[in-house]
């Protein structure tokens, strides 16, 4: 069996595959890369839209570590007025679904973004309650089960589209964090979010405080999944540290419904097609008709709840 078996459902949103391009790690999707198979995509989730253009933070922003990276972009966009007239229409063209990824600096940035993205046609919204490399100073939305019931809670009533809270592995407790969301009404969950990093730069005499990913935080995001599987009934996106094919197929026999590829994408051109064929020999290996036989599958709660 091929390709056809990897469909899957997401509540209501039906993807053909189920590859998510990690937000902030395709940009928006509008450069041609000749060596990747669009069609194999699922979905993409677009690089975070703020209310007002932001410049980011200032260089450097990237820098290489042993295992991964460390990145401090700091949400670098051109604002939601630019993105919907200039960018939104082109990528339709491209990408069968499109989720795209907001954050704000207050609550009434978020309820604004979503009254403007009510308009416009898109499959899922996902909430950035996590950049790590702007909120250096304060709290992030999701470190806290009350600022995150709250701000879901919110934005879900201002709303029909499907909405995707994207998690940090910053927190003492991500199942606190998880609940929170659920029960104020979110559709879906990803993690993980970048883990807190730093790097010394000693020929430039330079320090890089951001985000660290790559396949060293594929552990740190497997635990999250896991954990959040046994609390929570609604669709988790497992993302962090797939740099080969094999590593989406723990991250659904912990428990996650979809995948998302990031900064794998730098290090492995061909990231996209392992993936496809890993999960396609083992469905067939293990003689499943679908992902979701195979979803949970090591997870202690498969069987209990569902």
């Amino acid at each position: 069996m091929g390709i056809e078996k990897l469909r899957i459902k997401l509540g209501h949103i039906e993807l053909k595959t189920p590859i998510i391009m990690a937000s902030g790690t395709f940009g928006y999707g509008l450069e041609k890369i000749n060596f990747i198979d669009y069609k194999k995509i699922g979905a993409i989730t677009t690089k975070t839209i703020t209310y007002y253009p932001w410049e980011g933070n200032p260089q450097p922003r990237i820098y290489e570590t042993y295992s991964g990276m460390i990145n401090s972009i700091g949400l670098q966009n051109p604002g939601v007025f630019y993105f919907i007239k200039n960018i939104l229409p082109k990528i339709r063209k491209k990408f069968n679904k499109i989720f795209v990824s907001i954050s704000g600096r207050t609550e009434n940035e978020f309820i604004q973004l979503i009254k403007i993205m009510n308009k416009e046609k898109i499959d899922a919204l996902e909430l950035n309650l996590s950049c790590p490399n702007f909120e250096k100073e304060q709290k992030m939305i999701s470190q806290s089960s009350d600022l995150t019931y709250k701000i879901v809670k919110k934005i879900k009533n201002e709303t029909s589209i499907p909405l995707i809270a994207k998690l940090s592995p910053n927190v003492t407790n991500i199942k606190e964090i998880a609940i929170a969301a659920e029960e104020a009404g979110i559709d879906m969950i990803s993690v993980i979010n970048t883990v807190k990093g730093l790097c010394v730069d000693l020929k430039k005499m330079k320090i890089i405080d951001g985000g660290l990913s790559g396949g060293c935080i594929k552990p740190i995001g497997l635990k999250c999944v896991y954990d959040i599987y046994k609390v929570v009934k609604i669709p988790i996106i497992g993302i962090g540290g797939i740099i080969k094919g094999t590593d989406a197929i723990e991250y659904f026999l912990v428990g996650a419904s979809a995948i998302g590829i990031g900064s794998g994408l730098f290090t492995n051109s061909q990231i996209i097609d392992e993936v496809i064929k890993s999960l396609i020999n083992f469905l067939n290996k293990t003689k499943s008709k679908n992902l979701k036989e195979i979803t949970g599958l090591l997870n202690e709660k498969k069987g209990k709840n569902r």
